[in-house]
């Protein structure tokens, strides 16, 4: 690659080569680097662009990252020598500055703690709330339903923490996306889970409307959830409600959110084939009423939320309910029509090739401009951030090497077509400890795949926990990459058997899931090679059991055994894995193909916590974790 284009691109965190899965250097060709600078609106399209583009004068950082106790001693390029703090005071430069979002003439500074307390030691479960069903809940699971599972969890089970699948915003809009990982906003919350007959509106209704309300509930023994027949039920019982209801008028953050719910409403969930006039905050004009029934609507998923939090609390829960936070959001959603100038609208991310997946992915989100976040005191990332931790003890970050950088695919080309972008991580990581911090709250790191040392060293060194799954705990840097024993796990993780997007406790036992790829198409060639694959990997667990001294008589009870050996201060457990469910909730790489998302517990709520392999899994994991305070252990 020429030189110029090289430091033009490096100057931009554009990566112009990168190593691959196989631990080889892969370069990228020059024409995708100037097509991903174009999207930083820097032209490289000729050398004489690229020389002018060196040549222009650089801006200092828009934002200064301090630890608690740093001394800030700098002079803005205003000539300003006083601190204007996030309270209200100034102070006089140099000083240490207290933790907290300060200004410096026109840069931002941050202040973070420089490590998170110790979390503490606990089992707990991995939920897929919709999968949750309950004698009160409309066809899938909801808010209310969370709350009952912590209580009783921590109760009759001794569990200590709940890590909840996504909840935030869809569009309101039919049909319902499916997929928790890309929605329309990651600064509010899905009405989808709301409990109709838990609001106080409904409370307060007279007899006539609950009935009404009561008939509109779609049936809980669908063989799949029905998202579209939840929501339209839901959404008629809460305009029932609304008509009943004092109207407000929302303001900030959520007066854009409901805007853009109104609009969606009329237009459909993707902002770019609105009408011209409606694309566009400054110019759209959504329906009053309907923009103040969409932010109640969030009044009331805040609420139940908070409701769900103070169960875990007040069943003595040592962390409480961890929510997921998803690596993006719809390109056409809530969050890029309100916010759109801190994104790199035209951009999708994904990973480059792999052995999974050898042309590379596309997840179809769009990422955050990461000059646009520094130039903005990166206050699009704290909302986002701090809207999870309003009602959660903890957050879990999905693909927390996205902290460090994103595979960026240009217009039109295909996913191998991209390159890595880079963001300031010492920002990033500065942001989610200070928002922890002050909500009190656990971090998780999800950093399983090939991602780089340099992001799980980061995790630890702030007080924040990595990823471990059984299926990926190997020596890889030894021949034939032999299992780790549990002594050996690292001890700031939060471990677990496998995940949402990989094959169940008893899936893997059948090899369920070579069985499903293969019926997909998925596979190249024969899938016998992957039956045997898997059959190998499976006679190694085995062993490992043997080693650990692990009875093998019931595998699926043997497997939480051997998790509850783990060194990991959190080991969580799915109640699919507990249940012996075959099937994963996500298959990657298919939509309509395979049921994503849309797979009830095969028993109801109320029976879970009597079912027997459910207390023989909790019993193995309760080992060696003290209970919730307050709660008997199974």
């Amino acid at each position: 690659m020429d030189d110029e284009l090289a430091a033009l691109a490096e100057a931009h965190g554009v990566a112009t080569h990168y190593e691959d899965a196989n631990q080889r250097r892969a370069d990228v060709d020059p024409d995708v680097v100037v097509a991903v600078l174009a999207q930083l609106d820097v032209d490289a399209s000729t050398p004489e662009a690229v020389r002018r583009a060196l040549a222009a004068p650089k801006r200092p950082p828009s934002t200064i990252v301090l630890r608690e106790g740093d001394v800030l001693d700098e002079t803005d390029p205003g000539g300003d020598r006083a601190v204007e703090l996030e309270d209200g005071g100034r102070v006089e430069l140099p000083a240490v500055l207290p933790p907290g979002y300060h200004r410096l003439g026109t840069r931002t500074v941050i202040v973070a703690p420089r490590r998170l307390p110790p979390v503490p030691r606990a089992w707990g479960w991995m939920l897929q709330l919709y999968a949750m069903r309950s004698a009160e809940s409309w066809g899938m699971g909801d808010y209310a339903d969370l709350a009952t599972l912590a209580r009783r969890s921590a109760t009759e089970l001794g569990a200590g923490v709940l890590l909840v699948n996504p909840v935030q915003a869809i569009s309101p809009t039919l049909p319902v996306e499916r997929s928790p990982y890309s929605p329309s906003s990651r600064r509010f919350a899905n009405p989808l889970y709301l409990r109709i007959s838990d609001l106080q509106a409904y409370r307060d209704a007279d007899d006539a409307t609950r009935a009404e309300i009561d008939a509109l509930r779609p049936p809980n023994d669908t063989e799949l959830i029905d998202y579209d027949a939840v929501w339209t039920a839901k959404a008629k019982a809460l305009e029932l409600l609304w008509r009943r209801q004092e109207h407000r008028a929302p303001e900030g953050e959520l007066l854009g959110f409901a805007r853009f719910c109104a609009l969606a409403e009329a237009h459909g969930p993707d902002w770019r084939e609105w009408p011209p006039a409606q694309r566009d905050p400054a110019t759209a004009t959504p329906d009053p009423e309907r923009v103040a029934f969409h932010a109640w609507l969030q009044e009331l998923c805040e609420q139940q939320l908070a409701a769900a939090r103070r169960a875990a609390r007040d069943a003595g829960m040592a962390v409480g309910v961890v929510h997921d936070l998803p690596v993006g959001v719809h390109p056409g959603g809530a969050d890029t029509w309100a916010v759109r100038d801190a994104f790199a609208a035209d951009v999708t991310v994904g990973a480059p090739p792999d052995a999974f997946s050898r042309l590379g992915q596309d997840w179809g989100l769009p990422p955050w401009r990461p000059d646009r976040l520094a130039e903005q005191g990166y206050e699009p990332f704290r909302a986002v951030v701090r809207s999870v931790l309003r009602h959660a003890d903890g957050i879990r970050i999905d693909h927390v090497a996205g902290l460090w950088r994103l595979w960026w695919i240009p217009p039109g080309e295909a996913p191998k077509r991209g390159t890595y972008v880079h963001y300031d991580p010492e920002a990033m990581l500065a942001v989610l400890t200070l928002e922890a911090h002050r909500a009190g709250a656990v971090v998780v790191g999800e950093d399983l795949g090939t991602v780089e040392p340099k992001v799980t060293e980061a995790l630890h060194e702030h007080g924040m926990l990595s990823s471990a799954v059984l299926w990926f705990q190997r020596e890889y840097d030894l021949p034939d990459h032999p299992l780790i024993p549990p002594e050996k796990w690292t001890a700031s993780a939060m471990a677990s058997i496998s995940t949402h997007d990989l094959p169940t406790v008893a899936g893997f036992l059948a090899a369920e899931h070579v069985r499903v790829r293969a019926d997909l198409g998925q596979f190249e060639g024969p899938a016998d090679g992957e039956y045997e694959a898997a059959d190998r990997e499976r006679g190694e667990l085995l062993e490992l059991l043997k080693q650990e001294g692990v009875p093998a008589d019931d595998l699926v009870t043997g497997f939480h055994a051997l998790l509850a050996k783990v060194r990991s201060v959190l080991v969580l457990t799915s109640p699919q894995d507990a249940l012996g469910e075959t099937r994963q909730p996500n298959l990657p790489g298919t939509t309509d193909q395979y049921p994503n998302w849309r797979i009830p517990l095969p028993v109801a709520l109320a029976d879970l916590f009597d079912d027997p392999g459910v207390r023989r899994a909790a019993v193995a994991l309760a080992a060696g974790r003290p209970p919730a305070a307050g709660g008997n252990g199974p």
